[in-house]
């Protein structure tokens, strides 16, 4: 019993890791109709970001989290208003081909700058080892991950469904065109939503250094996990993504601990089962064209 609970544990933990990463991309995909298969670069430039802060300036692990999020975000603007906002009203392939480029070219880049090897992130002393929680060994690490996810669950729940801003990124995810016609900016609520989306993506590539390895590859490895959770989902909504993630993180675990041979076969089994049940994820809604 004791096994089953920590692989359940232990798949959660990964499940909101894949939250973190792909939450961003669900709703600007929501929102936008943009196909930004980069945004994985996005995550490894935020897990090289937070490793450069706390190797080179000496930032501790906390401080790297929010350094990542803002210098992503960041680079996620300028990535947007230099190159991606010119291929909006673009068909699928032309966006699939654009931002796989990217991928390959980001891959490059980080190769070039920080190197091909794995990076190693040392996590301070009071996340390491395991504590006991009833009965059970859990590491600390894990547990921190699934706090922090479940505070960032309720903080994007609270931000989207009761502030002024949630309203507008709600109207521009219904029907961008009548939201445009009632007088929304959606200029600048793409530019800000796509800032919040990167900065998600550099947080959770700053906190899955630990777990899942850094190195140039990160986006290949991982690229595949993100659609999926985004499919399965729903585009836009937090809840189904969350769901999502967790879903596929603890059955991603389990099928690896209790299926090894079979790999992380069981995870497409289901994505498949929910394409062919809901085409537009498990709370997915549709959306209007721009």
């Amino acid at each position: 019993m004791s096994i089953v609970l920590t692989t359940l544990f232990n798949g959660v933990a990964y499940g909101v890791l894949l939250f973190i990463m792909a939450i961003g991309l669900s709703v600007t995909m929501g929102m936008m109709r943009f196909v930004n298969l980069a945004h994985v670069s996005l995550c490894m430039l935020g897990g090289y970001v937070a490793v450069t802060a706390m190797d080179r300036f000496g930032a501790p692990f906390l401080l790297a989290l929010p350094i990542a999020f803002v210098v992503t975000g960041l680079f996620s603007v300028v990535l947007e208003r230099l190159v991606l906002r010119h291929f909006y009203g673009s068909d699928d392939l032309t966006q699939v081909l654009l931002t796989i480029g990217l991928v390959f070219m980001s891959i490059a880049s980080v190769a070039f700058v920080w190197g091909p090897e794995f990076r190693p992130v040392k996590v301070p002393d009071w996340l390491a080892g395991q504590t006991p929680v009833f009965g059970l060994l859990l590491e600390r690490y894990r547990l921190f991950l699934i706090g922090f996810g479940a505070l960032l669950t309720l903080a994007m729940l609270f931000g989207v469904e009761r502030t002024r801003f949630g309203a507008m990124v709600r109207a521009c995810v219904d029907n961008r065109r009548a939201a445009s016609g009632c007088g929304l900016d959606t200029r600048f609520v793409f530019a800000l939503t796509f800032a919040i989306g990167g900065g998600l993506a550099g947080l959770g590539g700053a906190l899955s250094a630990n777990l899942l390895g850094l190195d140039p590859n990160f986006p290949l490895r991982y690229l595949v996990y993100v659609l999926i959770v985004v499919s399965v989902g729903g585009m836009g909504t937090i809840v189904g993504t969350l769901a999502a993630s967790i879903g596929i993180g603890v059955a991603d675990v389990a099928s690896k601990y209790y299926l090894p041979a079979a790999g992380g076969t069981l995870i497409y089994l289901v994505t498949v089962a929910v394409m062919l049940w809901r085409p537009q994820g498990l709370l997915g809604r549709k959306v209007g064209h721009a």
